[in-house]
């Protein structure tokens, strides 16, 4: 299903950005990797679809960043780290696209391995959430963290002192090399799936790590910058960027990731983590749609899939915007009770 950059392509792209900023900012992921699958489904070639995807995640987390720095939630010591493994594995990513693309291969693997990741992810955050665990609340960034509120599995890697160590957000001891390992995990999905990476990485900071999650959102922003940056810088070189896809894109996504940065600080995360979860399942399930509609030749199954993807970007836009609006009444009620 092959569409022109017409009108009609770029109101939808603005809207579709407006609600991937507010998705990304907010929870230092859902950005492309909404926006890839979603040009996938749209007929766009895989070089193209991973590449424009890639840029414009650069745009959106420079917006998103700018943001967070300015609420105290972003630590660049740990940032800075990550950056170091994470560009050695976007390079390793790149280089997997281009040799499946020269076997024809590049558009079916990528999706397929969205939907294995986009669905045990999906599956793993809901359970958390419908079981009511670590919600992750909103710290100070500067406080001591409560043993309490760190994830059992972050626990135990903090137990294992392999030097060098290193002291992050909140006074919490952690490896060089669990960061180093992680951001060379997700700079190669960033790569090879032209995400930021944050759809794993901001989960695995705080489950494997144990940052604070807004502290873990804006650090996870800061890093995408610089990958986002990287990966779209060496997609554009090999004509993988679109700049009409993705000039729209960030039109919309300016003013959506001002919102969801400004609401980490006022929405518990752990009112919209289920929301997320399932939003991470639908994309599951709409690349899976388009995958089997690319097989069985079937259109009708690729417009599903389209609608599926932008479906899940409004619910949980719309969820992170009214609880946002919610929780400002309700403080502001508080405060006219008190002054009663």
């Amino acid at each position: 299903m092959e569409f022109g950059i017409g009108l009609p392509v770029l109101a939808l792209f603005v809207s579709f950005g407006f609600m991937i900023g507010v998705l990304f900012a907010f929870f230092g992921m859902g950005g492309s990797f909404l926006v890839t699958p979603a040009l996938l489904v749209m007929g766009y070639p895989g070089r193209i679809a991973v590449g424009s995807g890639m840029a414009f995640v650069f745009g959106t987390a420079v917006i998103a960043t700018l943001k967070h720095h300015d609420l105290g939630q972003v630590d660049y010591k740990l940032g800075g780290l990550m950056i170091v493994g994470t560009t050695a594995g976007i390079e390793v990513g790149r280089i997997g696209v281009f040799s499946l693309e020269e076997l024809g291969l590049a558009s079916g693997v990528i999706g397929v391995t969205y939907v294995v990741l986009l669905g045990a992810i999906g599956l793993f955050v809901t359970d958390n959430a419908l079981n009511g665990a670590d919600d992750g609340g909103h710290h100070d960034p500067d406080a001591e963290i409560d043993p309490n509120d760190i994830p059992d599995v972050a626990k135990k890697i903090q137990s294992y002192h392999v030097p060098p160590m290193m002291t992050i957000a909140g006074g919490i001891q952690v490896s060089l090399w669990v960061v180093l390992g992680v951001a060379f995990a997700t700079g190669l999905l960033s790569g090879f799936l032209g995400v930021g990476g944050g759809f794993i990485r901001m989960p695995a900071m705080f489950y494997l790590i144990g940052v604070p999650v807004p502290v873990a959102v804006g650090t996870d922003l800061f890093e995408i910058v610089f990958s986002g940056g990287i990966g779209s810088y060496l997609y554009g070189m090999e004509g993988g960027v679109d700049l009409s896809i993705v000039a729209p894109l960030l039109a919309g996504s300016a003013l959506g990731a001002r919102i969801g940065s400004a609401a980490t600080g006022i929405v518990d995360e752990g009112e919209i983590k289920i929301h997320f979860g399932l939003m991470l399942l639908g994309g599951s399930v709409a690349v899976a749609f388009r995958q089997v509609g690319d097989h069985l030749a079937m259109d009708v199954l690729n417009t599903i899939s389209a609608k599926l993807i932008v479906l899940s970007a409004l619910l949980v836009s719309g969820a992170v915007i009214y609880s946002t609006v919610r929780t400002m009444r309700e403080e502001a009620d508080a405060v006219a009770t008190t002054a009663d």
